[in-house]
């Protein structure tokens, strides 16, 4: 099996190397890009698995490639020092699969790699069954169970965790949950996530308090956390 390509799209040489060591170790395969241009050559040229995206490049916004990346297919990660919350959500909403900030540590980075490279192959399967933990989501049966056992969720409920469940270990905003599930117009009302998501981690967590499962992104969104199976 050949290794998994990754581009590494950073104009700082010294995060490029340290960048490249990580993921080599990983056994992937690293291509390199200093600038949008070269990163869009080598999307084009290289077509890479997943993508590691800086935001601050020298001669384009990172925000602007990410539909462009998430056009070829390509799981994509964020790597950037902003820290301003609608830069993550903004990201996150133009499909970024996640969003690390620098400094990093290269043990979660290469842990949310993974993650969006399962979260990949998840997309292209034909497989509507998501297994996380003691969990599974049976998206075409329409039926959820904890420990073999049927759990009964509130249409909002089953509406919330469907949406979520379609994109393990990925942050969906607020602002896309809120669409998908109470419509265009409640963009805005946040309270109505969090009800749901107590109702949620009250059914399917081991310990509610401490949700291990479902997991908020302060400011942000929600993501289904997890060892998928297929």
């Amino acid at each position: 099996m050949s290794p998994t390509r990754v581009l590494v799209v950073e104009d700082d040489a010294a995060i490029r190397r340290l960048l490249q060591t990580a993921l080599v170790r990983a056994g992937h395969a690293v291509i390199e890009a200093a600038d949008a241009r070269a990163a869009m050559a080598a999307l084009s040229i290289d077509k890479p698995d997943a993508v590691l995206l800086d935001l601050g490049l020298p001669d384009r916004d990172g925000l602007e490639l990410v539909p462009l990346i998430k056009a070829t297919g390509a799981a994509l990660i964020i790597v950037s020092a902003r820290e301003d919350t609608d830069q993550k959500v903004t990201a996150l909403d133009l499909g970024a699969d996640d969003y690390v900030m620098k400094p990093f540590d290269s043990e979660e980075l290469r842990a949310r790699l993974r993650t969006a490279l399962r979260h990949r192959l998840a997309a292209t399967s034909l497989s509507e069954k998501v297994v996380l933990g003691d969990v599974e989501i049976d998206l075409s049966a329409r039926r959820i169970t904890r420990a073999g056992e049927d759990v009964h969720l509130t249409p909002k409920e089953y509406a919330m965790l469907v949406e979520l469940a379609r994109h393990p270990g990925r942050v969906i905003t607020h602002a896309q949950l809120l669409r998908a599930v109470w419509g265009p117009g409640h963009e805005h009302d946040v309270e109505y996530l969090r009800v749901t998501a107590r109702g949620i981690r009250r059914k399917l967590e081991a310990d509610p308090a401490v949700p291990k499962l479902l997991r908020n992104e302060p400011g942000v969104g929600y993501r289904l956390e997890g060892q998928t199976e297929k």
